[in-house]
């Protein structure tokens, strides 16, 4: 069976904002502009020929079809939410890396890591912030912009001037083996590689 589906990042903006109704919030839950988000929203309407969202002078107000809309399309992710958390990656430790939502994640060949770390199951979640990682939702991020913070050990990733990328963690759980063998792993990237100007390697770090 062939599903006839809309692109999903323009259900998760429509379905964030209509719980929000809100651009901004739904734009702070999925790590991207408010603008994005109403981008997005425009893209769906258009598509599916229907005005799902009323927009008033600062309010924003679902329509009848919005509000007959949002409950299948909540429906649909929160199944595919719950059957993604009954996978369990192979591994005896369970990783959870959170990656901000402009990070190309094929940068990181992850694949090599896996293989080079049977032991640990590296999940991951896109797009992250600090917030994800505030409430333990992943283990360590790599964060733009953010190379201090407050009980937090923070790493560069890649050479460069500016803020840049940065490899965080708790500094309670910093040192735990499977961050440490990501950590490691990270670094030791070689820079060799014929693609090493576009793979991520750490080059220094600070405690906060």
């Amino acid at each position: 069976m062939t599903y006839t589906l809309p692109p999903l990042n323009a259900l998760r903006a429509f379905e964030a904002a209509a719980r929000h109704l809100s651009f901004k919030l739904a734009a702070h839950e999925l790590h991207v502009t408010p603008a994005a988000v109403g981008q997005q929203v425009k893209a769906l309407e258009a598509r599916l020929g229907v005005q799902l969202f009323e927009r008033l002078h600062k309010q924003l107000i679902l329509t009848a079809a919005g509000q007959a809309y949002l409950p299948g399309v909540s429906d649909g992710f929160r199944c595919i939410a719950e059957a993604t958390s009954q996978l369990k990656p192979a591994g005896a430790v369970l990783l959870q890396l959170g990656v901000h939502a402009s990070f190309d994640l094929r940068r990181l060949d992850l694949a090599a890591f896996r293989e080079a770390h049977v032991e640990i199951g590296l999940r991951v979640l896109q797009p992250a912030g600090l917030h994800e990682l505030v409430e333990g939702k992943v283990d360590l991020l790599i964060a733009r912009n953010l190379g201090h913070h407050p009980g937090y050990r923070c790493d560069r990733v890649n050479e460069g001037s500016g803020l840049g990328d940065w490899l965080i963690a708790p500094e309670g759980t910093a040192d735990c083996p499977e961050i440490v063998s990501f950590r490691e792993w990270l670094r030791a990237q070689s820079v060799e590689n014929p693609r090493a100007n576009r793979r991520p390697r750490l080059v220094g770090g600070i405690g906060s």
